[in-house]
């Protein structure tokens, strides 16, 4: 070994121990040799050899929760935001219909009204809402049932295709007294949403318990206002607005034909859920009131009860 080696050995080994894990038997460090000759190599004679420490860089707890609860305050205020502009696109839309014609629309159209339809159902049920809870907090999902919702809306909006072939066209009062209802069935459906709480149907009141950090009371269930007289008025409410329109084109015949299939579909499936989270109340509810007005057949109406126990 030369001079300058032997000079530069000791900090090289000096420098390896503070870097290199330590041997469990020896106590000298198990990579040492070929360190100091690393260092060796790279080193002019004469002049001291110098390291850079090692960094890692890790991101505080604090700070990442910091950062989790910024992204869920945007995405809550966001969703709200978001909301309020599909409400006012979905007005204009039901009461003036789609404006771009072209090719194939009709194919299009009903893919469109169905594509709102599922995911809007499969966000609700059980076994999604309990994947999701994996992967976000409980307070979150109110949001994104309604953000999902929203695009999907606004998609349908923006790619639906109109038709100007018209199945009915009504005139003078009759245009009137339609009209009229489709505005009854809006406040009918703001009436509604406000007995079952406005805030649960666009996730503000979820994302408010998790904002404030407050454990969220249990909803309660509902049986005044509108739901005196039927189990889904917001269901209700909805088939007048598909419904009441002056002008019955095609494409918006296409749209009143899905979506009244799957209100009832969706009836039914609510129901099962109601009966499954709130169990025997629902069902002696359900004994007593329709799923919706005049119709007595089907998942809509009056839940039939079990038969009386036969003596022997």
């Amino acid at each position: 070994m030369n001079t300058a080696s032997a000079r530069l050995m000791p900090n090289a080994i000096d420098i390896a121990i503070d870097h290199v894990p330590q041997s469990p038997t020896s106590g000298n460090p198990a990579s040492a040799p070929s360190d100091a000759n690393r260092n060796a190599e790279h080193t002019s004679p004469g002049k001291p050899l110098t390291t850079t420490p090692f960094r890692t860089t890790t991101v505080p707890k604090a700070s990442s929760r910091t950062l989790q609860r910024a992204a869920g305050i945007t995405f809550g205020i966001g969703t709200q935001v978001l909301f309020l502009v599909t409400v006012v696109y979905l007005f204009l839309f039901l009461r003036y219909g789609g404006t771009s014609l072209r090719q194939g629309w009709w194919w299009m159209d009903a893919l469109l009204a169905t594509g709102f339809a599922i995911p809007h159902s499969v966000l609700l049920a059980p076994p999604t809402q309990k994947w999701l809870r994996q992967w976000v907090p409980g307070g979150m999902l109110g949001c994104i049932h309604c953000c999902v919702t929203c695009v999907t809306l606004l998609i349908m909006f923006h790619y639906w295709g109109g038709s100007e072939r018209v199945l009915w066209r009504a005139t003078g009062i009759a245009e009137q007294v339609i009209l009229g209802c489709f505005y009854l069935s809006w406040i009918a459906l703001l009436y509604s949403l406000y007995w079952t709480g406005f805030g649960y149907q666009t996730g503000l009141t979820q994302w408010w318990y998790w904002f404030t950090e407050a454990k969220p009371p249990r909803r309660p269930f509902v049986t005044g206002g509108p739901f005196r007289y039927m189990r889904h008025p917001v269901y209700m409410s909805f088939l007048g607005l598909i419904w009441f329109t002056p002008v019955m084109t095609w494409d918006h015949a296409i749209l009143t034909g899905v979506w009244t299939v799957y209100i009832y579909a969706g009836s039914y499936f609510k129901d099962k859920r109601l009966l499954r989270f709130i169990g025997e109340e629902y069902y002696e509810y359900g004994t007593r009131i329709s799923g919706l007005p005049w119709i007595g057949f089907g998942s809509l109406r009056k839940f039939q009860p079990p038969p009386a126990p036969t003596v022997s």
